[in-house]
């Protein structure tokens, strides 16, 4: 029986298995790769050398000290989760899609989220060279750039503000109707912001790159803008069905964390984006990870023997 299962190879599972085997516990990591978000960067033309502050080399420290103990990690996919009672403790099986069971003392979810995608020609193709799903983790590339942000929600306008600090001009292409809030206003009332509601991004051009993108109003006309950058920011949707019957979620079907990554059902902790934690970046889900593996560990000392 292990101590801790992590469940998901991403920045905050990576972190939490780094700092549970530096406890000296027994760790699984069940995850089909390692790396998550981290392994996918943005490439665009005349800035391939151009360096800025992330995660990623954080992240590559930790999967690297996995890499090398097999013991320590399956490239499986976790399927479904059982609370039981093993050797008189509370307990829970991991079953994968491989037909295995791996039986834990705690778990540690850091399963992440799903972007929604825009389902149009040119999306493919285009990722991480022009295309992105985070403008936070990206806008600073798009210094007197022009990009376009698809969404019609908060995410969406908080992805205008993030660009409109840094490009020369954002498009904000909303499907639907825009909230009244006064991040609309405020984003409404910026110069370098061009809001066309209620219309659609039918195919993204590319030479290499992004270059530009087709939109389409309501009348069905259409017209080809120029831009070097799209951010498709019409929502995130959190990998949370395993525990879904175990542990409290939101509305939007975030686990629901403590302050020490606790979910509602004790041993089970979750960090990360599949979290309700605020801020979807690279190095906070590294904390929140950090954060699980050492609540965990005291949650395993407070177990009685």
């Amino acid at each position: 029986m292990y101590d801790i299962i992590i469940i998901g190879g991403g920045p905050a599972g990576l972190a939490a298995a780094a700092y549970s085997l530096r406890k000296r516990l027994e760790v699984l990591v069940i995850a089909p790769e390692l790396g998550g978000k981290a392994n996918y960067r943005m490439h665009l033309s005349g800035l391939e050398g151009f360096e800025h502050i992330t995660g990623e080399e954080i992240v590559r420290k930790f999967r690297s000290q996995l890499q090398y103990l097999d013991f320590a990690r399956v490239r499986e996919e976790a399927v479904k989760i059982e609370p039981v009672v093993n050797e008189g403790r509370d307990a829970f099986k991991v079953l994968t899609s491989n037909g295995n069971a791996y039986v834990t003392r705690s778990l540690i979810v850091a399963t992440g989220v799903e972007p929604m995608r825009l389902h149009v020609p040119g999306e493919e193709s285009t990722m991480g060279r022009g295309l992105s799903y985070s403008a936070v983790s990206h806008a600073p590339l798009f210094w007197e750039r022009e990009a376009a942000v698809v969404g019609s929600g908060d995410l969406a306008l908080r992805s205008v503000a993030e660009l409109a600090t840094v490009a020369s001009r954002v498009i904000l292409v909303a499907p639907k109707p825009l909230p009244d809030s006064p991040l609309r206003r405020r984003i409404g009332e910026m110069k370098n912001v061009t809001i066309l509601e209620g219309q659609f991004v039918k195919q993204i051009h590319a030479n290499g790159y992004v270059n530009a993108i087709t939109i389409e109003d309501a009348n069905g006309g259409r017209q080809e803008v120029p831009v070097s950058g799209v951010f498709a920011e019409l929502g995130l949707t959190p990998r949370s069905e395993l525990v879904a019957g175990l542990v409290d979620l939101d509305e939007e079907g975030f686990i629901i964390v403590d302050d020490r990554c606790r979910t509602s059902h004790p041993g089970i902790f979750a960090a990360g984006d599949v979290t309700d934690t605020f801020g979807e970046q690279v190095l906070i889900a590294t904390g929140e990870g950090a954060k699980a593996a050492l609540a965990a560990y005291d949650y395993l000392l407070g177990m009685e023997e």
